[in-house]
């Protein structure tokens, strides 16, 4: 409970023999303690639930790990379970990651087809599953669109006057941006070797006309689900889920590119966790590991969507804050650091306080995004030798 409330959670407890609050909301998440709870009685307790809070999220606490557990917990209706054991940071890193996919963007499909007639009708069948699409009916805008919707997965007729889409999956390839964007074949097309020539060159799944709309909708959000993850892994750090070093200097890049055409400020900081190596020597690396993932939770808690978040190397993380001068640069990091600093990480029996410094270089004052990179990182040293648990401003 008290873990949850540092990253802006709040959490009640209620025993098993309590009723539960007439406000709770509709789709709330329960952690479930199935260890205190008489085996013969999880079965009504989880239904119970399950009924009353029909679109919330029953996680179970104390299961052991072996099959008949597991499948009465599972059947009775909760969705997960985290077996006996399971340390405090382990539950609270279930539960943000199930806050993340729940606030992760509408999936985009971008939908290739000349006629407007199917287009618009297989626009509505994805909106029905809140899935938004934009519609290209002239092949040959396809690429211009690709760069501006930047879409998850492509729905692609075979079949359209002056290129073919076999045609236009094979242009699509020739761009390292778009190599994994899935590409589904829509068409009235039957002939099997046709369409897995078509897959061939360049397509990942082929879907016939008429379309059952369930059907539909099941292989796109696959599709997609397999693509974000693959995604992930590719530009997220593991330990943390946010940007990895070459991601988040990417992405500095471009958004630095952006205020250099609107005009304005962007400021870059440096953090790092204050004497992280006495951390690990005293705690131990796992200790140390769920230690970067607290600050990296609460930088995600309290930036806004567009910063740039990035686990730079290590203890170290870069942040980008569009549209930011210095002095509103500051406010923000001095309330995360001080925040930070207030965080009791559990060992063993006891619990332990870190603390961690940054430093802020803004431009236009610096003007590349390495220079931005070089500056915060120096104003981050100055911190650490004006005694650590600080955020320091760049001011040359």
């Amino acid at each position: 409970q008290a873990q949850l409330g540092y990253f802006g959670m709040a959490a009640e407890f209620i025993g098993w023999q309590q009723p539960l609050p007439d406000q709770t909301g509709g789709a709330p998440l329960l952690l479930l303690d199935l260890g205190s709870l008489p085996e013969a009685e999880w079965h009504d307790r989880i239904q119970a639930l399950r009924q009353r809070f029909a679109m919330g999220r029953l996680i179970c606490l104390g299961v052991r790990s072996d099959f008949e557990q597991l499948q009465q917990a599972l059947r009775s209706g909760c969705d997960s379970c985290l077996m006996a054991g399971t340390p405090a940071h382990a539950i609270v890193e279930h539960i943000m990651e199930l806050n993340e996919r729940q606030e992760q963007e509408a999936y985009r499909v971008l939908i290739v087809e000349d006629s407007r007639t199917a287009s618009h009708l297989i626009r509505r069948t994805l909106a029905e599953n809140q899935i938004v699409s934009e519609i290209v009916n002239d092949p040959r805008q396809t690429l211009n669109m690709l760069k501006q919707f930047n879409p998850d997965l492509i729905l692609m007729d075979m079949y359209m006057p002056n290129c073919t889409g076999v045609e236009v999956a094979r242009i699509i390839r020739q761009h390292d941006e778009f190599l994994s964007t899935p590409i589904v074949y829509l068409s009235g097309e039957t002939n099997v070797a046709l369409q897995v020539d078509a897959m061939r060159l360049g397509g990942d799944h082929f879907l016939t006309k008429p379309f059952n709309p369930v059907f539909l909708n099941a292989i796109v959000k696959s599709k997609i689900e397999r693509y974000r993850a693959l995604r992930r892994t590719m530009y997220h750090d593991s330990l943390t889920g946010l940007l990895n070093h070459s991601s988040g200097k990417h992405m500095l890049d471009m958004l630095l590119s952006g205020v250099a055409h609107e005009g304005g400020f962007l400021s870059v900081v440096m953090m790092d966790i204050d004497h992280f190596k006495q951390v690990n020597d005293t705690y131990g690396h796992p200790v140390g590991d769920q230690v970067i993932r607290s600050l990296s939770w609460l930088l995600k808690q309290r930036l806004r969507k567009h910063d740039i978040l990035c686990r730079y190397g290590g203890e170290e993380f870069l942040i980008g804050l569009p549209h930011t001068d210095a002095e509103q640069a500051f406010a923000v990091m001095d309330r995360i650091r001080q925040d930070f600093a207030q965080i009791r990480h559990p060992y063993r029996d006891t619990h332990f306080r870190a603390s961690a410094s940054g430093g802020i270089a803004t431009y236009p004052l610096h003007q590349t995004g390495d220079a931005l990179i070089k500056a915060a990182d120096e104003a981050l040293y100055q911190a650490k030798h004006d005694g650590r648990n600080r955020i320091h401003a760049d001011e040359n």
